[in-house]
């Protein structure tokens, strides 16, 4: 078990430094959170998306993705329209601006990955731990599901 409680303490630690040193450089750069930059990426790979999309990609609430979207409409990032397939929902779509900004914080983005893990690691390697973590993310969602 003390072998399980040090990986435990190790990919916590990381994940929390990945996030601390990514946000830190994209806020100072683009004056975006990495928060942000996550929800904008995935509309520039995915557009039309409604929000209720962008809250099952993250695994966070719905009132959470609003309150995020709010922020980045207001900032002119994006914008909501109505949803042509459900006159319930409405389409999140960037604009010119978010497009552009999203793309500056790619490179930014890709830059810290580079220097954080694919210096430090072979690709070959990525590949691996990727596989080993998606593993365990799905291994850890089906307990869940069946609690």
């Amino acid at each position: 078990m003390t072998d399980l409680k040090r990986l435990y303490r190790e990919l916590v630690s990381f994940e929390i430094e990945l996030w601390n040193g990514i946000d830190a450089r994209l806020r100072a750069e683009c004056d975006l959170p990495l928060t942000s930059f996550e929800v904008l990426r995935f509309l520039l790979e995915r557009p039309g998306q409604r929000v209720q999309d962008i809250a099952d990609e993250f695994s966070i609430t719905v009132g959470g993705t609003s309150k995020v979207i709010d922020r980045l409409e207001s900032n002119g990032l994006c914008v909501r329209r109505a949803n042509p397939n459900d006159r319930r929902s409405s389409i999140v779509e960037l604009t010119p601006d978010g497009r552009r900004l999203t793309s500056k914080a790619m490179v930014i983005f890709e830059e810290e990955l580079e220097l954080r893990i694919g210096s430090v690691i072979p690709g070959r390697s990525v590949l691996q731990v990727t596989s080993i973590l998606s593993r365990l993310r799905a291994a850890g969602r089906a307990l869940d599901s069946g609690r």
